[in-house]
């Protein structure tokens, strides 16, 4: 009979350890955001679906505060902000954590625009209604960029641009470059 007992006891503490296991599981993993998990998976394969019913896959290169880059298979790249992500196939559940993730958080999605936009790359920013515009960044204000569109098989002249239009950052699902 104690023996019986013992072995009830033994099965409530095991069950008890389960379930206080399993809540500290999720009140971790509720403190890991997008990034973490976007900086751990640098180097690896994603697939993205975006806003408008954009895709892209690639490589994850790097992730700021807001945005995360993603390398194709050849040399172009795609600038994706967090906010016209719907969905990521492919992505592990690991989390990174240290002083490179705290420095890379402070980088926003104005940064890695301004990158383009000192490169004078030529790029093709899709937006949340579908358009597409090919062009050169100009500049990179707080919240909205300006873009010169022109062909991209030609120099942005002033004779080669079709429109000048300024974008806000909320309005943008991916700026692809290369």
């Amino acid at each position: 009979m104690f023996d019986d007992l013992q072995a009830q006891l033994d099965a409530d503490s095991q069950r008890e350890l389960q379930l206080e296991v399993s809540d500290r599981t999720r009140r971790e993993r509720a403190q890991v955001g997008l990034h973490e998990r976007l900086i751990a998976h640098k180097g690896l394969g994603v697939d993205l679906r975006l806003r408008a019913g954009f895709v892209v896959s690639g490589t994850v290169a790097d992730a700021g505060s807001d945005w995360l880059l993603v390398h194709d298979h050849g040399d172009s790249g795609s600038l994706v902000p967090f906010g016209s992500i719907v969905a990521i196939n492919g992505l592990g559940v690991r989390a990174a954590v240290g002083p490179s993730l705290a420095t890379a958080k402070r980088f926003g999605l104005g940064f890695a625009l301004r990158g383009l936009s000192r490169d004078r790359s030529v790029v093709s920013l899709a937006d949340i209604i579908g358009s597409v515009t090919t062009g050169t960044v100009d500049g990179v204000g707080a919240d909205a960029l300006d873009l010169s569109a022109h062909p991209a098989d030609m120099a942005r002249r002033s004779e080669n641009i079709l429109a000048r239009r300024v974008i806000p950052f909320t309005a943008i699902v991916v700026v692809r470059h290369g």
